[in-house]
């Protein structure tokens, strides 16, 4: 089975002979260029006995191979190659001894055709579902990891991964600079250990809701059968989260009578795109990537019921932080990541258990 609907869409253009079939295949995808090690030539370069000459090879997401310490990938787009190519003669390769390889031949004149079918195809877009089906599907990492899939969602890589890379090396390890000030093994623990503990969670929403949610299973009104009851929307509750949740059940976020559980699922999904970058940037090996993402899906059963429940947490905990009642873009992104989540037939929300 192909890992992803990538490999698929290649391994069928190379069976029927579609070249145009093989590059619309990877035009709009990240393809992987494996990094030079001290003293070796920028270029991998080698001779291919099944063409008979000379390839550069560059892999798709699906077929990066696990986790190497010391082993790194340049993420390419078939753009870049066509504009930068070194030697005329030369073919790419693309997944080679798999089967899911193609050979594409770069002369100018092919160059250009990769080209016109990037300009044809787009940059592949955000928000899509990707499960990648040599990674984990059941089991707790499984469950951890689909704790983490809105990011993936968002950055359109697979959810159920724990490998090379995020995105890429140095992608990964700028974000965790920039975004999370994390440049080494220790910060990278402190901050895993703190989204874990929820201390991202804006601490006054997350009071009240919890607060809430304790009168709700005391008074047995957590059933969801109809309106909130007037104690459940409790004075220390601030507005805007009351104007969220009502917005929530217009958009179908939550049901006629639901009510938002607590906001600590953003730090839990953060915490495990933290593993992954981890991953990417070499703070962090997979046994132990393994165990935290194991962690989140426990922490996560402890706080919530359902992936109903968990997803609708996610949300509003991601529009408090990044749209603050606008109802703007972000809103409108955690709308979609919410419906690509809960709706789609094979994601890990609709078919793994939770917790």
């Amino acid at each position: 089975m192909p890992p992803t609907d990538t490999e698929r869409r290649l391994y069928e253009a190379t069976a029927r002979g579609d070249g145009d079939g093989q590059v619309t295949a990877i035009a709009g995808e990240d393809l992987y260029l494996a990094a030079p090690q001290p003293g070796q030539d920028p270029l991998p370069v080698y001779d291919d006995p099944a063409v008979g000459g000379k390839c550069i090879p560059v892999l798709t997401r699906g077929m990066l191979p696990p986790w190497q310490p010391q082993q790194f990938f340049d993420r390419v787009s078939l753009e870049e190659l066509a504009q930068d190519w070194p030697n005329d003669k030369w073919r790419l390769a693309v997944n080679p001894g798999t089967p899911c390889a193609a050979y594409l031949a770069a002369t100018p004149a092919h160059r250009a055709g990769w080209l016109r079918i990037r300009a044809q195809v787009g940059v592949r877009p955000g928000g899509l579902l990707v499960t990648h089906f040599g990674g984990p599907l059941h089991g707790p990492v499984a469950q951890g990891l689909a704790c983490g899939a809105p990011l993936a969602v968002h950055h359109s890589v697979p959810w159920n991964e724990l490998g090379t890379a995020f995105l890429d090396p140095a992608t990964d390890a700028d974000t965790l600079r920039e975004r999370w000030s994390v440049t080494d093994p220790v910060g990278w623990q402190q901050r895993l250990e703190q989204l874990l503990a929820g201390r991202f969670a804006p601490a006054d929403a997350e009071a009240a809701l919890r607060a809430r949610a304790d009168r709700r299973t005391a008074d047995g009104d957590g059933d969801g059968d109809g309106a909130p009851k007037a104690a459940d929307a409790a004075p220390d509750l601030p507005e805007l989260v009351t104007r969220y949740e009502e917005r929530f059940r217009a958009d179908g976020l939550l049901p006629a009578g639901g009510a938002v559980v607590s906001v600590v699922a953003l730090d839990l999904a953060h915490a495990v795109a933290l593993v992954r970058w981890g991953l990417g940037a070499r703070l962090c090996a997979p046994p132990q990537a393994e165990q935290a993402v194991q962690r989140a899906g426990a922490r996560a059963g402890e706080v919530y019921g359902s992936w109903e429940e968990f997803a609708a947490g996610y949300a509003l905990g991601r529009v408090l932080a990044f749209d603050n009642g606008w109802f703007g873009a972000a809103y409108a992104e955690t709308v979609h990541l919410h419906r690509v989540l809960t709706q789609d037939p094979s994601s890990p929300w609709r078919g793994l258990p939770f917790a």
